[in-house]
């Protein structure tokens, strides 16, 4: 997932990535069978993009902004664009790649079913697309190579519409305290619309829904504001680093034993915790410094992890549902290696090929030049998606009412 800096400051940046890694590690092992509870990564993603954003935003209302026109103001089109250059260059290269490898190493329904869903991915809205269409996460992902795409069209409209509030509260006197009522009552709410849509007996809205997954973002955003920070910075080291180690043993057993949506209590308050848990937890390795748990965060294995975390995050589900099935003679286990060490080498490629010139601005990724990269790309993926031919469902294959 994506990475930012960080009103904490530079100093606490490695922990937090090392907690991305942490969390893109659980993801690709849950994906591949061997973590049950390991979807719950997706959240720590979730918490991390509420601290990260949400200090940047009040960072710039302060004057911290180096563009900022004045204070109280945040230039919102400026922030947007550093979104777009943020997430989609990679995104828009891993489904150019994606079509034409499922055309070539694919199912017949996989490629279908890519081809259904391309333009939602395009409009970053494909987890409306699948609550709709009544897709169900936990049952028909691995008929779709871009099932996984739910969450980062989550947090791109967390994007949109955030910091649209942000910008208006933080004009006031007391606009971070605003900012923290807010982000706390909204938490709330998506709290008590998770457990109410949460009992149907297909939980994808629950589960995919904007507005009941925003509590773990608005949670993230709640202990980036002052508030927050200020009661956290009084926290003696003593006390914190075994808090910290605690907090962190608590996310390892959840992500171990959780049975995904069979596990009791998940919607009805359980990702919540969690996601308060990972909320707590980054605070503190932010604001309380030197905690153990921080240095092993910040160690080299999850730190370089968190480098690479939104491309593998992109990468690993189609590398999976492509290349796992000719892996089987390797075992479980061995395949999974392979698959992951592709993942790792594809995502380490696009990011320094791709996320880093173009976040960084390198020579070709500068003013127009970029833009007409990224057009070119987004226009061969549109070709893409009127060229490849749409299987046509017939013997030999399985009608798509049946995967639904």
């Amino acid at each position: 997932m994506p990475r930012d800096g960080s009103a904490a400051g530079r100093s606490h940046i490695t922990a937090l990535d090392g907690l991305r890694g942490f969390a893109v590690a659980a993801v690709l092992l849950f994906h591949a069978g061997h973590l049950r509870g390991g979807f719950l990564g997706v959240d720590l993603f979730f918490v991390l993009s509420g601290f990260l954003i949400t200090g940047l935003l009040l960072g710039e209302a302060k004057g911290r902004g180096a563009k900022r026109r004045a204070r109280g103001r945040i230039d919102l089109a400026a922030f947007w664009g550093r979104r777009a250059r943020r997430l989609l260059p990679a995104l828009l290269c891993v489904v150019v790649v994606t079509v034409p490898a499922t055309w070539a190493w694919g199912s017949p329904e996989q490629l279908r079913f890519a081809l259904d869903d391309m333009p939602w991915v395009g409009a970053q809205a494909v987890n409306w697309h699948y609550i709709t269409e009544q897709i169900g996460y936990w049952n028909a992902s691995d008929t779709r190579v871009f099932a996984h795409l739910w969450s980062i069209g989550v947090e791109w409209q967390f994007y949109l519409a955030w910091p649209l509030v942000v910008a208006v509260a933080a004009r006031a006197r007391c606009g971070e305290r605003i900012v923290a009522a807010l982000a706390g009552a909204g938490a709330l709410v998506s709290l008590a619309l998770t457990v109410s849509l949460g009992a149907a007996v297909d939980t994808t809205r629950a589960y995919e829904g904007t507005d009941t997954r925003a509590a773990a973002l608005l949670l993230g955003a709640l202990v980036a504001t002052a508030p927050v920070r200020n009661l956290v910075r009084r926290v003696p080291p003593r006390v914190a680093d075994p808090v910290c180690l605690a907090l962190a043993c608590g996310l390892a057993v959840a992500w171990a034993v959780t049975e995904g949506e069979k596990a009791p209590l998940l919607f009805q308050g359980g990702l919540f915790l969690h996601s308060l848990t990972a909320a707590v937890l980054i605070v503190l390795m932010a604001q309380v410094p030197g905690t153990r748990a921080a240095r092993i965060a910040g160690s080299r294995l999850p730190r370089g992890l968190g480098r690479l975390s939104y491309s593998l995050y992109l990468w690993h589900w189609p590398v999976y549902l492509l290349l796992l099935p000719r892996l089987t003679a390797l075992g479980d286990w061995g395949g999974t290696a392979v698959a992951i060490g592709v993942s790792l080498v594809a995502a380490a490629v696009t990011t320094r090929c791709v996320e880093d010139p173009v976040r960084f601005r390198a020579g070709w990724a500068r003013g127009g030049r970029g833009l007409i990269v990224v057009g070119a790309v987004a226009l061969a993926g549109a070709v893409l998606w009127v060229a490849v031919p749409e299987p046509v469902t017939g013997a030999g294959t399985v009608d798509v009412d049946q995967l639904r």
